[in-house]
């Protein structure tokens, strides 16, 4: 992603993951790319920001916590998740956060 969300007027919710990888791609990139897809595909899905540069950050954007959770429980997402512990990240954070204000130029 290399452009900025269009996020609607506060409030609304993101969730914030933040990790660093292992070593090799072993699949890493297109289930990356199919995780975009299919978030956006979801409920509630308001858009994604997403930079790597040995820490990785991706900041996805939601209506509400509904819409979080059930993002979350999305079965595909949850095989994604299951991997990523397995290959992919050495160590990760999720954080989620209610955006009361968003600047802009």
């Amino acid at each position: 992603m290399t452009q900025i969300a269009s996020t609607p007027k506060p409030p609304y919710y993101a969730v914030i993951f933040t990790s660093t990888r292992t070593d090799g791609d072993n699949g890493y990139a297109e289930m990356a790319e199919r995780m975009v897809e299919l978030a956006a595909q979801q409920p509630g899905f308001l858009g994604v920001e997403s930079v790597r540069d040995g820490l990785g950050i991706t900041v996805s954007y939601w209506r509400d916590l509904d819409a979080i959770k059930a993002w979350k429980a999305n079965a595909e997402h949850q095989q994604a998740q299951i991997l990523g512990r397995e290959r992919w990240y050495a160590d990760f954070s999720v954080r989620i956060s209610r955006v009361e204000r968003e600047y802009r130029l």
